[in-house]
């Protein structure tokens, strides 16, 4: 009976050794899936990624080219709008030029006027030339200082010229008889006529500062 136990044992361990390989085989298959489902599992997660990305670019990439078509739109726009602005800046223009065209028809009158007014006793003109709005004039005064009050008159006294400026005054002489010689200086001088429609607004505002100062 003791030999017959102890041949069954060695025969129980013989068979272990396989079992045991067997095992380790299906614990390294397991891992295997297991990784290899890992892997695919992984893959699958990057690939839906990936796609997810592709969506947002492809969403993105529409809506640029929405916006970049709006943009041309809104740029074709402003460019009507800025056409439309540039002809109505230039029929303004033209709508001025006739306006100050037909009121400055009335100047060669306000000119003399004011002349006739501004210039001192002792002071007469011999020549007078219009460049536009600029007046040339030249004549004779009986002394410097009435070329200065002429000077002031033109530049305080009247809203129908401006910027008056001296460009020469020559000491000379003028014989009112063979007898008579009157010492005198030649000046030359120049100044802007204002247009009427400005001369009219200083004038509007002189009245009513003089009219805020009266209330006062």
């Amino acid at each position: 009976m003791w030999f017959g136990y102890a041949e069954v044992s060695a025969v129980i361990l013989i068979n272990l050794l396989p079992h045991r390989e067997a095992a380790r085989k299906r614990r390294r298959e397991a891992f295997q899936a297991t990784m290899f489902a890992s892997f695919l599992l992984g893959l699958a997660i990057a690939g839906a990624i990936y796609w997810w990305f592709q969506v947002m670019i492809t969403e993105q990439q529409e809506k640029n080219s929405f916006l970049q078509g709006e943009i041309k739109v809104l740029e074709g726009q402003i460019k009507e709008i800025a056409s439309i602005e540039e002809e109505i800046a230039a029929l303004r223009a033209r709508q001025k030029a006739v306006e100050d065209l037909q009121s400055d028809r009335n100047l060669p009158v306000h000119l003399l006027n004011e002349l006739v007014r501004q210039l001192p006793d002792g002071v007469y003109i011999t020549s007078m030339k219009q460049d536009g709005q600029t007046i040339s004039m030249q004549g004779m005064a009986q002394s410097n200082e009435r070329v200065s009050e002429m000077l002031r008159n033109l530049a305080n006294n009247t809203p129908w010229f401006s910027k008056p400026e001296l460009v020469e005054i020559v000491a000379s002489n003028v014989a009112l008889t063979p007898r008579d010689q009157r010492r005198v200086g030649a000046f030359n001088l120049r100044f802007q006529l204002v247009r009427s429609s400005e001369a009219q607004k200083a004038m509007d505002a002189a009245s009513s500062a003089v009219a805020a100062s009266a209330g006062k």
